[in-house]
C-alpha cells in the first residue's frame, strides 16, 4: 500500500500497519507517546484491526475504460471495500492471455487508493468458461480434457446455456480438477500477477468439487485420473474401487471426505501464499455458499476448515432450509439464520465476516427497503459485514439510497458492531467438525435447536470449537448429540468435568469417563425437541418447554434480560463494556409482512455497574439511558425495538 493511502475506519485501522510512516517528524515521537499513555489511562484502547472488517461492500464489473466511474458511484454511496469483477481464471480467453485485464485490476487499484478506499477483485476457484464454444476451435475441455472432475461413470463436468443462469447460450463451462498439474502451475501464476498490481484482496468464488448442478448432488465426485491418484498416494485406496459412496459408516468413505474437505482448504491456502509471496498484505477472500450443514461436506468447501488459512470469508448463506431472499423469510429461518452468522464469527477468530446474500427480487407484496433492512440488521447484530446485491446478482442494489442510509449508519457506528467481541460469563455450545461431517443432520438440529433455545431465553452463549477449546473458561459447557472425539478432546473434556465445572451432554454420550456429578445428560435431547417444536407452531413455542434444561444451566450474576423469546439476544464485551445486541423478528411473514411489532425489554444488571447506559436503535442515534435503583440491582426499560438495537452500560 501506498504510505499517502488513508483508511475509512476507526483511528484504530489508519493503515494496514495501524499507522502512517509519512507523518513521523523529528521531535514527534516523545510528544505523541505522551499523548498515547494518556489516552490509554482515560478510556479502553481500540484493538487494532485492517480494512476487511469494516467494509461495506458494492460490487461493480470492471473494464479497462471504467475505474474512475468504479471508485466514484462507490465513494457516492458510501462503499468501502470495492469488489470488481474481472475474471482472470474463470474465462478460458483470459486465462491464456491475461494482460488486458492485469491492466485493469491496476488501474481501479491505484484509483481506489487514491480515494482512500479498498478493492479487490473476483476470479473463479475451479470454473472456468468459454465463450461462444460452439463456433470456436479451441475450449478449456477441447484443449485439456484430462483436467476436467468427472463422474465416478467418467462423465466430465461440462455445462452449456441453461445450466445455471450465469452460462449463456453456446457457452461451455468446465470445472477443473484442482489436481491437474498443469493448470494449477498456470492459475497460481495468476494469483502472482494479480498480486503484482496493488489490489488489496483477491476473491476466489466457490472453490468447490462440482457436485451442486442438477444431476451431480450424489456423485461425490471427482474422480479424474489426478484426483485419484492423490487419493491413492495419500491413503492407498482406489477411490473408484474401495469406497462406498455415500456410507458414512463406511470408514474408506470417510477418508473420501475427509480428502475432499482437505483438498480445497490446502488449494486456498496455496492461493493465499502465492499472493502473499508479491504482496505481503493482500488478502484472501473465498466466497463459499455452505455453512454449517451438510452441503459443505458434500462440495468440499468447509468453512470452519477455511478459515484458519484466509484472511475473511464471504459467505453467500443460504442457511439449508427456507428461501434466498430476506422478503421470503420466515421468523424460524432468521433465527436458524443468526446461528448460522454466530458460528461464522466463531469459527473466524478475529477475522472478518462479509456475508453476501439477497434481500429482495421482484417481491410485489413486500417492500424492498424494508427487506434491505432487515437483512442489514440481522447480519451487523452479528458483527458480520453487509453487502446489498439485488436478486441473484453480485452488483448493484434493490435500493441505492437504502444502501446508502444503511451504509452511512454502519459507518458511524463501526465501533460498536466491528471491534473484537469477548466473552463475559457465557454458557458454552460446542460445535464438533467430525460430527457434523459424518452425522449432519442430527448434529445440526441439536445445535440449532440448543442455540436457538439461548438466543430465546436471553442466555449469553459462546460456540466452541476444536480450535478454541483450550481457551473457554465459562462454567458450563454443552455438547450438541456430539458424537466424533478426538483423544485431546477427551482429555479436555475429562479436565474441564474434573474442576468442577458443568458439562452438558444432550443425546448421544461420547464420553467414555464414568458418571460425575457434574456431567449431566439429556438422552432426550432438548435441542432437537425445541426445533421439531418451532417447526410445527413457531408461535406457539417458548423456551418453557425446554424449562428442566434451562434449569441446569448456571445463571450469570452479570446480567438478566426480559424479552420476547421472537427476540434474539446476543452478549459480549466490546472495548471493555458489557454490550447487548437485539435482533427483533416478532411479527414477520414471509412473502407478506417485512415490518416487525415493536418489542418492550428490560435490563438488570448489579447496582456496582452504574446506573447509566446507552442505546442505539437499527438507523437511530444513541440515547442516554438512567436506570432505576431497586434491592441493589439496576433496571434499564428500554425504548421499544423496532428491527433492532444495542444496548451498553456506560464505563464506571
Amino acid at each position: 500500500m501506498q504510505q499517502n493511502e488513508t483508511c475509512d475506519a476507526p483511528a484504530s485501522c489508519l493503515s494496514p500497519s495501524g499507522f502512517f510512516p509519512s507523518m513521523w517528524k523529528p521531535g514527534t515521537v516523545f510528544l505523541l507517546a505522551l499523548l498515547l499513555s494518556l489516552a490509554a489511562l482515560a478510556s479502553p484502547v481500540l484493538v487494532e484491526q485492517d480494512w476487511t472488517h469494516y467494509v461495506r461492500i458494492g460490487a461493480y464489473g470492471l473494464r479497462s475504460n471504467n475505474a474512475d466511474k468504479i471508485v466514484a458511484d462507490a465513494t457516492a454511496s458510501g462503499v468501502f471495500g470495492i469488489e470488481v469483477d474481472n475474471d482472470i481464471e474463470g474465462r478460458y480467453e483470459s486465462f491464456l492471455d491475461p494482460r488486458e485485464k492485469l491492466e485493469a485490476i491496476q488501474a481501479v487499484a491505484k484509483k481506489a487508493h487514491a480515494a482512500g478506499n479498498y478493492a479487490f477483485v473476483y476470479v473463479a476457484g475451479t470454473e472456468c468458461i468459454t465463450a461462444n464454444a460452439d463456433r470456436t476451435a479451441h475450449t478449456l475441455f477441447k484443449d485439456h480434457p484430462d483436467w476436467v472432475q468427472r463422474k465416478i461413470t467418467g462423465e466430465p463436468a461440462i455445462f452449456g446455456g441453461g445450466q445455471a443462469f450465469w452460462i449463456r447460450k453456446g457457452d461451455e463451462d468446465v470445472w477443473v480438477s484442482p489436481y491437474a498439474p498443469e493448470w494449477r502451475r498456470i492459475y497460481m501464476e495468476h494469483i502472482r500477477q494479480i498480486a503484482a498490481t496493488g489490489i488489496d484482496g483477491i476473491y476466489v468464488d466457490i472453490p468447490y468439487w462440482m457436485t451442486h448442478f442438477e444431476g451431480w448432488e450424489d456423485t461425490w465426485a471427482s474422480f479424474d485420473q489426478y484426483t485419484v491418484a492423490a487419493f491413492k498416494q495419500q491413503t492407498g485406496l482406489d477411490a473408484k474401487k474401495d469406497l462406498k459412496l455415500g456410507d458414512f459408516s463406511d470408514p474408506n468413505f470417510r477418508q473420501w471426505v475427509d480428502f475432499r474437505i482437505q483438498t480445497f482448504t490446502d488449494f486456498m491456502h496455496e492461493i493465499d501464499q502465492n499472493a502473499k509471496s508479491v504482496n505481503p498484505r493482500i488478502k484472501t477472500i473465498p466466497e463459499i455458499y455452505p455453512g454449517i450443514e451438510s452441503e459443505s461436506v458434500r462440495v468440499g468447501a468447509d468453512v470452519y476448515s477455511l478459515y484458519s488459512v484466509v484472511d475473511a470469508i464471504a459467505h453467500e448463506y443460504e442457511f439449508g432450509e427456507g428461501s434466498h431472499m430476506a422478503s421470503e423469510r420466515s421468523p424460524l429461518n432468521w433465527f436458524y439464520y443468526q446461528v448460522g452468522m454466530h458460528s461464522f464469527r466463531a469459527f473466524a477468530q478475529g477475522k472478518a465476516t462479509w456475508i453476501l446474500n439477497y434481500s429482495w427480487d421482484g417481491d410485489k407484496v413486500v417492500d424492498k427497503r424494508e427487506a434491505m433492512m432487515n437483512l442489514a440488521m440481522s447480519q451487523v447484530m452479528d458483527g458480520a459485514n453487509f453487502w446489498d446485491a439485488p436478486g441473484h446478482s453480485m452488483a448493484g442494489s434493490n435500493d441505492l439510497p437504502t444502501r446508502t442510509r444503511i451504509f452511512a449508519w454502519i459507518k458511524q457506528n463501526e465501533n460498536t458492531f466491528y471491534l473484537p467481541r469477548t466473552p463475559v460469563d457465557p454458557i458454552g455450545v460446542y460445535f464438533s467438525p467430525a460430527t457434523r461431517d459424518y452425522y449432519a443432520h442430527d448434529f445440526i438440529r441439536s445445535y440449532r435447536g440448543i442455540l436457538i433455545l439461548l438466543m430465546q431465553s436471553h442466555r449469553e452463549f459462546e460456540i466452541v470449537t476444536p480450535r478454541t477449546l483450550h481457551e473457554f473458561t465459562g462454567e458450563a459447557l454443552i455438547l450438541p448429540d456430539v458424537r466424533i472425539l478426538t483423544s485431546d478432546e477427551q482429555s479436555w473434556f475429562e479436565q474441564y468435568a474434573a474442576q468442577g465445572k458443568r458439562l452438558i451432554l444432550t443425546g448421544n454420550d461420547p464420553l467414555k469417563s464414568d458418571h460425575q456429578s457434574n456431567i449431566v445428560r439429556f438422552p432426550e435431547d432438548p435441542g432437537k425437541s425445541y426445533i421439531s417444536s418451532l417447526e410445527k407452531d413457531f408461535d406457539g413455542s417458548t423456551p418453557h418447554q425446554q424449562q428442566a434444561f434451562l434449569d441446569g444451566l448456571p445463571s450469570s450474576p452479570e446480567i438478566e434480560i426480559s424479552a420476547s423469546p421472537q427476540v434474539a439476544t446476543s452478549i459480549s464485551r466490546v472495548n471493555g463494556e458489557m454490550h447487548v445486541f437485539f435482533a427483533n423478528f416478532a411479527g414477520l411473514v414471509a412473502g407478506k409482512n417485512p415490518l416487525q411489532r415493536p418489542q418492550n425489554v428490560t435490563v438488570t444488571v448489579p447496582a456496582a455497574r452504574g446506573t447509566s447506559a446507552q442505546f442505539l436503535p437499527f438507523l437511530g442515534e444513541v440515547q442516554p439511558l438512567q436506570g432505576e435503583l431497586k434491592q441493589g440491582k439496576v433496571s434499564f426499560a428500554l425504548p421499544p425495538i423496532t428491527k433492532g438495537a444495542v444496548f451498553w452500560l456506560e464505563a464506571n
